[in-house]
């Protein structure tokens, strides 16, 4: 009877062994795949988005119209040198909107891509 107990324990920790190793290598896959952010593709998608928020709501408000016409948003163009609330305004706005986007995602993607490197050597 020892024997058998024997056995079927050792055929757990062997198979705890193999489950180990297979878990060991799915980490270190997934800390390759998902630990890198490309700054180049986070930058333009939230360029992107940004720009396209700004052109969105600068028209709603032009073809909204009415008495103080985007009097809140009129306020970008102490950023965004040549900015109104005007369709022009839109588009210079949406540039505008895509620069700040992209430098924002470059930067991030750049600080975290930093913090991972570090948080690996440690």
């Amino acid at each position: 009877m020892p024997n058998k107990i024997e056995s079927k324990s050792a055929v757990h920790i062997t198979d705890a062994a193999l489950i180990g190793e297979e878990d060991f290598e799915e980490e270190q896959l997934l800390e390759q795949a998902i630990l890198h952010l490309n700054g180049n593709i986070l930058g333009i998608v939230l360029g992107i988005v940004t720009g396209l928020i700004i052109l969105v709501a600068t028209n709603w408000l032009v073809i909204k119209d009415g008495e103080n016409v985007g009097t809140h948003l009129s306020l970008l163009s102490n950023f965004f040198i040549g900015y109104s609330v005007t369709f022009v305004g839109s588009l210079i706005g949406a540039i505008y909107g895509f620069l700040t986007g992209y430098v924002f995602g470059f930067l991030t993607a750049w600080i975290y891509n930093r913090v991972v490197i570090l948080l690996r050597h440690n």
